[in-house]
């Protein structure tokens, strides 16, 4: 008697099935503050449950942010049946394999017949077609050109955002879109975009604890009531969270990108359908940068009287095309190395109209956003540009302010071998002391394997250096503008750019060597990777308390200069980012007061202290 096994794959056919994406639900942000960690910080004077997320099929196909790698089963996609155990089959057949490949039943007269065949079908992902269908068939417009005025386009930054691979290459200024509300008055890339910018502006919200608290403790007070506030910086889910913080204080705003490659465009698809007045894109041309300012400069019946800038662009263009604008506006706000370099030169020929504060000095702006923040993201920079090892590596940082401070540490701490250049003998000082080998770049530059720039000077790395550098360096920069690095020395015919991936370009030589340009040589962390949202939320907090300040100030009290921010700022900035950690400070005893000569609530250091 012979036994028949039939094929378990003969007994069912796998059902296609479709994989969706489903996005966890968005929580409330919670804050981890207390009313004794911010002083006479009252409750808020309202509420509201945060904005319910959208149905699913509501949502754009690409994959929102936080989403997992892997996809979950939709509950309409239908289940994959469970393999079937081995049957046995009538002992009267037997079971062959067929010279075709097939399976065939044999009976017992000798009767060959076919066994039903198997029919495979394979998994498919949702959109899959969709997305390999998408090829791109035209280059964005993008422009190659250094701006005149060295300006912050030529500071080209992006965070990674999944819409950079956008196949719609028509230029937002030749679009007519609209929000939920009816209004066209903005410029982004997509407005259909905006249910993902808003996921992204919820996670930052989690770590942004002091700007939040701010929002909640002022808003009902309305301390920036009446202010029209036009601002010019990067566009992100940190930014926006600022935005949204100043119009509840009462304010006004209208905004454009300070970098031309910095724009998160779903970002600024939330602001505007939030119904913020918003003219950026993520890749802008030149041309495009200057259109955006005065689309937010240039409005009829509406004129600014603050100004929040990053890198001084903004105020430039007011200053060439709309000077009687400055006899309305109270005050500038400026957060850039830069920027407070030309204020200060402005101030210095005395063609500054009206008070500005420097917040790029601010104690907490230099210490946590240079120093802290840049220790982080250099790291991530070059890892997501080069996926390169640095141990062992020999790196040259340039410049050991609070940024070359960060890097260095962050290098030195993964086993690279550090070189650092200074010209100012007590950063040069610090860094010896904290163990780094000062040098002139001429001495190492043939052997470093990572050259950095910080230093916010201009040709720091020549063509000369560039052309004793081994072979395979990467060379990027630090810096608020594309001018450290000698990158127009490059585009000449006898060398080759090749692009490598986004934002990464190998410069070929006519002997074979090459070298790994970063960003084109401008700001690495923006443009090839993010910053921490934590540090960002101190920087924005100083922005936001700079704007009340210098609003509400009576005449008299600032005239027209560069001014820091008062110390008992800085340091409330400070105690409002004290609670996540779970921070409890040490109060003074009224004897302990007096000795030091000392108000028990601050200021606790002179504006002379050195942290």
């Amino acid at each position: 008697m012979s036994v028949q096994v039939v094929s378990a794959a003969a007994a069912a056919k796998v059902p296609e099935v479709e994989l969706k994406d489903l996005s966890p639900s968005e929580a409330e942000p919670q804050l981890g503050l207390s009313t004794a960690a911010v002083g006479a910080m009252s409750p808020p004077a309202g509420g509201g449950d945060p904005e319910a997320p959208a149905p699913a099929a509501e949502r754009p196909p690409a994959p929102g942010p936080g989403s997992g790698p892997a996809a979950a089963l939709s509950p309409a996609a239908g289940k994959v049946p469970q393999a079937s155990a081995m049957k046995r089959s009538d002992p009267h057949h037997q079971h062959q394999r067929h010279r075709d490949g097939g399976e065939a039943l044999v009976s017992p007269d000798g009767t060959v017949t076919e066994a039903p065949r198997t029919v495979k079908k394979q998994i498919q992902f949702a959109d899959q077609k969709q997305e390999f269908n998408k090829r791109p068939t035209k280059i964005g417009r993008r422009s190659l050109s250094r701006s005149i005025s060295q300006s912050s386009t030529d500071s080209y930054s992006s965070a990674a955002s999944y819409t950079d691979s956008s196949d719609d290459e028509t230029s937002p200024r030749d679009k007519q879109q609209k929000n939920s509300k009816g209004s066209s008055d903005f410029c982004v890339k997509n407005i259909k975009q905006a249910e993902f910018g808003r996921r992204e502006i919820e996670i930052a919200e989690q770590e942004m604890p002091a700007l939040m608290a701010l929002r909640k403790r002022a808003q009902g007070e309305k301390p920036l009531a009446g202010a029209k506030i036009v601002g010019c910086t990067h566009i992100t889910a940190q930014t926006a969270v600022l935005m949204e913080t100043l119009g509840a204080l009462g304010a006004q705003c209208r905004w454009a990108a300070c970098n031309i490659y910095s724009t998160l465009n779903e970002v600024a698809a939330a602001l505007a359908e939030s119904g913020f007045p918003v003219f950026a894109w993520k890749g802008e041309s030149e041309d495009d940068f200057w259109w955006c300012i005065d689309r937010c400069v240039n409005v009829e019946g509406w004129q600014p009287n603050m100004i929040l800038d990053d890198g001084g662009d903004l105020t430039h263009w007011i200053y060439k095309k709309y000077p009687n604008m400055f006899k309305k506006i109270k005050g500038i706000v400026e957060e850039s190395v830069t920027g407070v370099h030309r204020l200060y030169q402005l101030s210095k020929a005395g063609k500054l109209c009206v008070p500005a504060m420097n917040v790029n000095d601010s104690v907490t702006k230099q210490k946590f956003d240079n120093l802290y923040c840049c220790r982080e993201s250099i790291l991530d920079g070059l890892k997501r540009t080069t996926d390169m090892m640095f141990g062992g590596k020999q790196v040259v940082v340039c410049g050991y302010g609070e940024v070359g401070k960060g890097c260095c540490a962050a290098l030195k701490a993964m086993g690279s071998i550090v070189y650092v250049t200074e010209i100012d003998p007590i950063c040069a000082l610090q860094a010896c002391m904290d163990g780094f080998r000062l040098v002139k770049l001429n001495e190492v530059i043939r052997q470093v394997d990572i050259v950095i720039t910080c230093t916010g000077n201009k040709n720091v790395v020549t063509r000369e250096h560039l052309d004793r550098m081994k072979n395979s360096c990467i060379v990027c920069n630090m810096g608020h503008s594309n001018t450290e690095i000698d990158v127009a020395s490059l585009r000449t015919p006898e060398l080759t750019w090749e692009r490598v991936r986004s934002q990464v370009d190998h410069v070929i030589w006519p002997d074979g060597k090459r070298i790994v340009l970063l960003a084109e040589g401008r700001l690495l962390n923006l443009s090839c990777s993010t910053v921490p949202t934590f540090v960002l939320s101190i920087t924005a907090t100083t922005q936001a308390l700079a704007l009340i300040e210098l609003y509400n100030a009576p005449e008299g009290r600032y005239k027209q200069d560069v001014y820091l921010l008062p110390k008992k700022m800085d340091e409330y900035v400070a105690s409002l980012h004290l609670p996540t950690f779970d921070a409890h400070l040490t109060e003074l005893t009224d004897e302990q007061a007096k000795y030091l000569g000392l108000n028990k609530n601050g200021p606790f250091k002179p504006n002379y202290y050195r942290y």
